[in-house]
């Protein structure tokens, strides 16, 4: 699997939480339905800057992202385990998580096919996962795509109807839920 060249979050991990915001926290945990106690994977989760509003809900977040620049700065929120690794080869056996979230970070993986079929490998049978995304038919996105490609980012964004398409073709019922310049994943297994 390639690498990149650069490590683009590592650079922006001292920020990134001052500038980007998340956007739906509440909307998210609704999404999820999660429980007190149950166990989330956060897939390309950074800096932690949404799971760190699920620790009053007695979530137990563990955050996977390859920078471990930006691990280090979620490791000071007091909820969240981290772990350094890659969506498309995760460190976590078969039927692992109850539920599993990436906000913002599948268009960042390198392999989406090879993502897809690792998010539900990791996924329990009876588990949901919620993805959120940029609209890439939205024009506001399409600026954002086009600043990440001079940026030599390598994203690759999809529209719902293409990602939805993953996840169905890796074994998953996908309902998707849009909103704006964001649009939401839900995928069962």
């Amino acid at each position: 699997m390639p690498r990149p060249l650069f490590d683009h979050f590592g650079l922006l991990a001292s920020f990134y939480d001052r500038v980007i915001h998340p956007s739906h926290p509440t909307y998210l945990l609704e999404l999820l339905a999660l429980e007190p106690g149950q166990q989330l994977l956060d897939v390309g989760g950074g800096t932690g800057r949404v799971t760190q509003y699920f620790c009053e809900a007695e979530i137990m977040p563990t955050i996977v992202d390859p920078s471990l620049k930006m691990l280090r700065r979620a490791q000071g929120k007091a909820c969240c385990m981290t772990c350094q690794g890659l969506s498309e080869s995760l460190p976590f056996a078969d039927d692992a998580y109850v539920r599993v979230l990436a906000v913002d970070s599948f268009h960042h993986f390198w392999d989406h096919e090879r993502a897809a079929r690792e998010l539900l490998r990791v996924l329990m049978p009876g588990g949901r996962m919620v993805i959120e995304e940029p609209d890439i038919r939205r024009f506001p996105v399409k600026l954002i795509a086009l600043m990440e490609q001079l940026a030599l980012m390598r994203s690759r964004f999809y529209p719902p109807d293409a990602l939805a398409e993953l996840f169905i073709c890796a074994g998953g019922t996908v309902r998707v839920l849009e909103g704006g310049v964001t649009y939401w994943a839900v995928v069962e297994k």
